[in-house]
């Protein structure tokens, strides 16, 4: 009988790309943070890596509600415009899920590529667009035209991450709540929306990042009193390199973590 032996060499290949090109792919997204966090704590006037030593002060700085006026303003609008657009996108996206979940597959495949149309087209193009229909019909940039872009870019994040959800659903679960004698609004309290709630959650976390982080729609949309805190950094680096551009960046990824993790918390399966 021929000794068959496996090729050990297509292994080895695929063990070299995947630890490899992983482990590239990982340095490159960690390490911009890592840089970005380093430079928050420095003791010197301006950006520069490596930090001259170990400092809070721009922290201290960024704090102080008088030196700091404009950016804690920045940071107000930019936190409530993302809270709103969290709550547009829950009105658009959380209908629409229920709706197309009891729809056909071909009805669903042809009204859904309408729906995430918005991911796909570059928010600085519609930013632009939006400002121009705005002006013709008589609507001048505010927080709340901000919003409406917010809701209509970001929004199709929530419907996606509930329609993922929604399509492991059991559809008798709501027929069993309806047979029993539930109305069709009971149903949906405590029956459709718990069993969506972990999609429901995870796209709001979506919407509100993307909201929090954006700069085209903003720029666009937003009027002179509504300053945003991506382009209150942008004027700071223009200006003088600010380090609080930094210790923004650092207080950022600190809370993005911490929602992330408890998100995980939350979310995660139980197991027996």
């Amino acid at each position: 009988m021929a000794d068959r032996r496996e090729n050990p060499i297509p292994g080895l290949l695929y063990k070299l790309f995947v630890f490899g090109f992983g482990t590239f792919a990982v340095i490159y997204l960690v390490a911009p943070i890592v840089i970005a966090l380093t430079m928050s704590f420095t003791s010197g006037q301006t950006l520069k890596y490596p930090p001259q030593g170990f400092s809070l002060r721009w922290y201290e700085a960024l704090l102080d509600p008088v030196r700091s006026a404009t950016e804690h303003a920045a940071a107000f609008n930019s936190l409530k415009i993302a809270g709103l657009a969290v709550l547009g996108s829950l009105l658009f996206a959380v209908p629409a899920t229920i709706g197309t979940s009891r729809m056909r597959k071909g009805t669903v495949g042809a009204i859904e590529p309408l729906l995430l149309s918005p991911l796909v087209l570059p928010s600085l193009v519609y930013g632009l667009a939006a400002l121009i229909v705005a002006n013709f019909i008589g609507f001048q940039p505010s927080l709340w035209l901000t919003v409406a872009g917010h809701v209509v870019v970001f929004g199709p994040l929530m419907y996606r991450a509930a329609s993922v959800v929604a399509q492991g659903l059991n559809p008798s679960l709501a027929e069993a709540s309806t047979v029993m004698g539930a109305s069709w609004f009971t149903t949906l309290r405590r029956v459709t929306l718990p069993l969506l709630m972990p999609g429901i959650l995870a796209g709001a976390f979506l919407v509100f990042i993307q909201s929090l982080d954006n700069v085209s729609i903003s720029l666009f949309l937003a009027d002179a009193e509504t300053t945003v805190l991506p382009l209150r950094m942008f004027a700071l680096i223009e200006e003088s390199l600010d380090v609080r551009v930094a210790a923004i960046s650092g207080i950022l990824i600190g809370l993005t973590l911490i929602v992330m993790l408890v998100a995980r918390r939350v979310l995660a399966p139980r197991q027996a």
